[in-house]
């Protein structure tokens, strides 16, 4: 049962060796002509069959443009959205309810508008009481001066009378009683002045608290007053008349349209391109332009993206744009030498490097690395290529750096 595909194995072996190394030999049996080895058909031409094949190997035949490098706007292009040029969320800081009837969002406002109002409640009374304790300090400052000048005074004449009792003493016309007695009197006159200018520095104290408290007082009705900063639109309804608002308790949400702001983020390979001052412009989702100057170049990259943030100011007096549309961006950037190809010239090297390969002054190829600069529907614009270049367009991927070639220029029309 096992010798048939023993048998089968061995006869296609057979065949298979006969039709691989012996087919000339079987060529020759079955057609009846004559065997003509390998060898010998070397022979007969008068060369060895590899040598032939190495000598008399035809250039590969490409497809190549002669391109001449132009100046191009090396402009930079992102993708990014409008923004408002000032947003704020106006807040409470201090409790209170609401007693002023509310703004609708959408509605534009003035610097200074008032937005909210709270009940003032007790801090008219508050702020009466402090300045009352105010001017009552301020009234005993006369008195505890002249208390300190006749302390001064009373002192002098201490002093005077002092001197003149140890005088006598020492001349013997006054006794030593005498003498302690100026003396005590001396020093209880000394007690007074510092009494008295002890009051002095209290009431002194007491104006700066008194001040403190109608500064506070007043600061606490101001707070009752919530106003817009700037010129702007409402985001958001002002707080309902009647509710009541806690410290931090949201008032409004006030945005700023005009001027506005352009944001896109820069890739690195591009940052060096971009100054601020550049002209800039955008066209917006909905089919508008708009035109502005960089005001704005991040010096720090996001750390997920590696890219720089940009931002272009445009004046929108009309406040057409609004915060968050979608812009195609344009950042002017200087003039640049770079050849327009089609993108069937791009090739990679062994290492993996993008470019294009010459064909040299002696038909040869040559593979020269590019730089990217703009894709465009018409091709791609690179840099890094001599000022005339002949580029082969199609066949490059089939030589290497080297091989001779015979090119078919194609006229693309520069």
């Amino acid at each position: 049962m096992r010798l048939f595909p023993i048998i089968a194995a061995i006869v296609v072996t057979a065949i298979v060796y006969a039709f691989v190394f012996e087919r000339d030999r079987l060529v020759a049996i079955l057609t009846g002509g004559p065997e003509t080895p390998l060898a010998e058909s070397g022979a007969a031409t008068g060369q060895d069959a590899p040598t032939q094949a190495a000598g008399t190997a035809d250039p590969v035949r490409v497809v190549a443009v002669k391109s001449t490098a132009r100046t191009i706007d090396s402009a930079v292009i992102l993708r990014g959205q409008t923004e408002a040029f000032r947003q704020v969320d106006l807040r409470a800081e201090t409790t209170g309810q609401v007693i002023s009837e509310p703004l609708r969002k959408g509605a534009f406002v003035e610097t200074g508008q008032t937005l909210c109002k709270l009940d003032p409640g007790t801090r008219e009374a508050a702020l009466t009481e402090a300045r009352a304790r105010l001017a009552a300090a301020r009234a005993r400052v006369p008195e505890t001066q002249a208390r300190v000048a006749e302390a001064q005074s009373r002192l002098e004449e201490a002093r005077i009378n002092d001197n003149a009792a140890r005088q006598l003493q020492q001349e013997g016309f006054a006794s030593q009683s005498r003498a302690a007695s100026t003396k005590a009197a001396l020093r209880s006159a000394e007690a007074a002045v510092e009494s008295a200018t002890s009051g002095l520095e209290t009431a002194r104290a007491e104006i700066e608290s008194a001040q403190a408290a109608v500064a506070a007082a007043q600061k606490e009705i101001e707070r009752l007053t919530i106003s817009a900063p700037f010129a702007g639109l409402l985001e958001s309804d002002t707080a309902e008349l009647g509710s009541l608002l806690q410290p931090g308790a949201l008032c409004a949400t006030v945005i700023q349209l005009d001027p506005i702001m352009l944001v896109g983020f820069v890739p690195e390979t591009a940052v060096d391109r971009v100054e601020p001052g550049a002209l800039a412009g955008a066209e917006m989702a909905s089919g508008g332009r708009v035109q502005g100057n960089v005001t704005f170049l991040s010096r720090q990259a996001d750390q997920t993206t590696r890219t720089f943030r940009v931002e272009i100011r445009v004046d929108n007096p009309d406040l057409t744009l609004r915060d968050g549309q979608t812009a195609e961006i344009v950042i002017s950037a200087a003039g640049k030498k770079a050849h327009l190809l089609p993108q069937s010239a791009l090739t990679l090297n062994d290492e993996g490097t993008l470019g294009v390969r010459l064909i040299t002054e002696d038909n040869e190829a040559k593979f020269t690395p590019i730089s990217l600069l703009r894709d465009t529907t018409t091709g791609v614009w690179l840099a890094g290529l001599p000022e005339t270049a002949n580029v082969m367009i199609i066949g490059q991927e089939y030589v290497t750096d080297g091989v001779k070639v015979t090119p078919s220029y194609q006229d693309l029309g520069q």
